[in-house]
């Protein structure tokens, strides 16, 4: 196990070299600077601008520096906001994205296996009818479609919660069900097909042989081989969820890491696109890595590539 983890390890440290640099590269080949749309900042403030944040530097010089400074962790000052480092916008605001991402995945996973248990034990019947309808729906859905329904009819028209702001848990219930709808849809298609094929298996018959009940039988045999292809797709979920709170943190305005990396974009703040991707990049690189060793706990029967045996 430790020789597959330092491998993996291995491997995410090349994932994340070859990021930066195209992110680095992205950036600096892009038309203009942080500083060319101020049409009332004079030429010469400009030109100390450039040279204080080092952009008059030839590029190897400025991709030189920038993989020092990433690789100690410190992605800068911000060129828009004043006395702003890229590592305090971090600190200060992803707590914020991670509890809404936790949240939607809780969400996901908890409701997304129950729909497709369901499902599954009631297979073409009304309740499989309805929560592949439910799921079918999800999927299909935008999040940020579904942000604003939910603003209009639970917040404005039925005033059961507040539609937008971060000042306690009632605030996010109508972002965190809107970025995990659609995981939730697709979570429930994987364990109802995964529940269909284990419920055919000849240990479930044998189960049911011996007389075990239904509900018995599904949480003593059939979830647990059952959860894997979920488990698989705790990687892409939890990208997903975190990502895909970016343009549901404007809508709903929370001041999380969203809100900097989409302004950082219409403001060209190089140093926050690049800090808040490298992060980025960081935590969903390492979640792809717990959930293959956790795939690995859950099945002692699967042996990890470079694993010691």
């Amino acid at each position: 196990m430790l020789k597959y983890i330092l491998k993996r390890v291995g491997y995410i440290l090349i994932a994340l070299f070859v990021i930066v640099t195209i992110t680095f590269f992205l950036m600096r080949i892009a038309p203009g600077s942080p500083f060319a749309s101020e049409k009332s900042m004079p030429p010469e403030i400009e030109q100390a601008m450039n040279e204080e944040y080092g952009l008059d530097n030839p590029w190897y010089v400025q991709y030189k520096d920038y993989l020092v400074s990433t690789a100690k962790l410190d992605f800068g000052q911000s060129m828009k906001y004043k006395d702003r480092s890229t590592n305090d916008m971090i600190k200060e605001s992803f707590p914020v994205s991670l509890t809404l991402g936790i949240q939607a995945m809780l969400l996901a996973v908890g409701f997304g296996v129950l729909i497709g248990v369901i499902t599954s034990l009631y297979h073409n019947k009304f309740p499989d009818y309805l929560g592949t309808t439910f799921a079918v729906l999800g999927i299909s859905v935008p999040s940020f479609i579904l942000a604003g329904l939910l603003q209009y009819f639970v917040g404005l028209k039925l005033h059961w919660l507040p539609i937008g702001g971060w000042n306690g848990f009632s605030y996010s219930i109508m972002p965190a069900f809107a970025i995990a709808v659609t995981h939730m849809g697709f979570i429930a298609k994987l364990t109802r097909s995964s529940m269909l094929e284990q419920n055919n298996s000849e240990y479930v018959k044998m189960a049911r042989a011996k007389g075990l009940g239904k509900w018995t039988t599904v949480f003593k045999h059939t979830l647990r081989n059952a959860l894997l292809p979920v488990v698989t797709y705790l990687g892409p979920l939890f990208a997903g969820v975190i990502t895909g709170s970016f343009i549901v943190e404007q809508i709903f305005a929370i001041p999380g890491l969203g809100k900097y990396f989409v302004t950082s974009i219409t403001n060209r703040d190089y140093t926050v696109i690049m800090g808040t991707t490298v992060f980025y990049s960081i935590i969903l690189l390492v979640g792809v890595l717990l959930v293959d060793i956790l795939y690995g706990i859950i099945d002692p029967r699967i042996k990890l590539k470079g694993a010691k045996k």
